[in-house]
């Protein structure tokens, strides 16, 4: 794996974070600018904090602690995703499902890499260099 772009929840990441935000700009303008600006902001910390643990993999506690903060951030949109739910500011059931399954998922996969590089970082951080 040579770069981050490699990696599966960056590439989920990033394409929810654009659904996110283009879903945002159809709220009403009363949200635009509150909730509206929280859900784009959180949605797309998931892929920065991705990014970020990815350049700092040199060590492992750096690398995981960027990948719980992406976790997080994921867990941060579902409730933000709730909130304009709930306050009818978004009433598309179908896509509020949908994108709230999907990060969910994306939740779990980000758990689930953080246990594999948990139990994996020899074999995943080796220097291009030891292969020769």
């Amino acid at each position: 794996m040579k770069s981050y772009k490699d990696l599966e929840i960056y590439k989920e990441s990033k394409k929810l974070a654009v659904e996110i935000h283009k879903i945002s700009l159809s709220l009403p303008k009363f949200e635009l600018y509150e909730e509206g600006s929280q859900i784009r902001r959180s949605s797309k910390a998931v892929t920065s904090a991705i990014v970020e643990g990815f350049g700092r993999r040199r060590y492992k506690a750096d690398f995981i602690k960027f990948l719980i903060y992406g976790q997080s951030e994921c867990d941060e949109t579902i409730l933000h995703l709730d909130f304009l739910f709930e306050t009818e500011s978004f009433k598309n059931m179908e896509v509020y499902n949908q994108i709230k399954n999907e990060y969910s998922m994306l939740s779990k996969r980000i758990n689930t890499f953080i246990q594999w590089v948990e139990n994996n970082w020899n074999n995943f951080n080796k220097p291009e260099t030891d292969n020769q």
